[in-house]
């Protein structure tokens, strides 16, 4: 499990700057399967056998979501899903971010 996999997702009340470029360099060496999207946001896409397979793969991201009261915007077509993840107070990246990320990679 990764590190960042442990801890807890923090929401943001806002007031606070996206992360800076070095700080997101360093989180996205512990989630190398994710892209880093213009320094702004989280996606990572995923390939299943079948529609019913990337639907409960979308239900699992969902609960986690709902359990770290951190929600990312979730794309589902047939066989495969792409989650896209970033703080919408701020628009742009924090640590919980990467947290999140690093939870939906055990799912897979």
């Amino acid at each position: 499990m990764s590190d960042l996999a442990a801890k807890q997702c923090i929401p943001c009340g806002g007031g606070v700057p996206p992360l800076p470029e070095n700080r997101i360099e360093d989180l996205h060496r512990e989630i190398p399967q994710w892209q880093v999207v213009e320094g702004h946001h989280l996606s990572r896409e995923f390939s299943f056998a079948d529609f019913v397979s990337a639907l409960a793969f979308v239900n699992r991201v969902g609960e986690v979501a709902e359990r770290e009261a951190h929600h990312p915007d979730i794309h589902l077509a047939w066989g495969k899903a792409r989650i896209e993840i970033w703080t919408h107070k701020i628009d742009g990246l924090t640590e919980s971010d990467f947290i999140f990320a690093a939870k939906v990679d055990q799912l897979s």
